[in-house]
Order: C-alpha cells, then structure tokens, then sequence
C-alpha cells in the first residue's frame, strides 16, 4: 500500500482473512488463488497485486506454475480497468456509499 514492492505473497491456511484484511489497504487488489486458472485471470482481469494462498488446500502440491502463472500474467486493461478505477474512486472516498 506505501509502494514499497509492487506485490506481495500471503500464505496460510484458507488465505480467506489474509485476502479480506489486505484488501483494506488502498491500492491492494488481493485474491485467494489455489489453481492457475485463477492465477491467471485475476491478473489479467483484476489486476490483483497480492496472491493469497490457502496451505491447506496447496498441501504438498508444487506452486512454481501457479507463481509463474500470477508472476508473468499481465493486466490486460480496456473494459477491466474501469472497473479498478471505480475501486480507486471507492478508495479515495469520492464515490457514494452503496444504496446512495
């Protein structure tokens, strides 16, 4: 969120309340990833900067082509960067609450 790495790693066990509290932070796009489909397309179609891995789910599974996969993927912008700049908006505090 400060800009001192462009993404980060979480792992533990569901990575569910990793994933919810980085999203707090403005600028964090974070998302639970356990297969390379969704490594890839939250990249290209979200572009989430932190992967959060559930290690009970992974178990003893390599991760290399889902890492490669998030790592090399990049965002693919057009329709999917409005949608992240409406996120920016809810972020700075410019856009209304939900209902309003």
């Amino acid at each position: 969120s400060r800009g001192d790495a462009d993404r980060g790693i979480l792992v533990c066990g569901t990575g569910i309340g990793m994933a919810i509290t980085a999203n707090k932070f403005p600028g964090v796009r974070a998302a639970v990833c356990n297969d390379v489909v969704t490594a890839e397309l939250c990249r290209r179609h979200n572009d989430v900067n932190v992967l959060c891995l559930s290690g009970d789910m992974i178990g003893d599974r390599p991760v290399d082509t889902l890492l490669s996969t998030w790592m090399d993927t990049p965002f693919e912008g057009g329709r999917h960067a409005r949608r992240l700049e409406k996120i920016r908006e809810l972020e700075a505090g410019s856009c209304p609450p939900c209902g309003q």
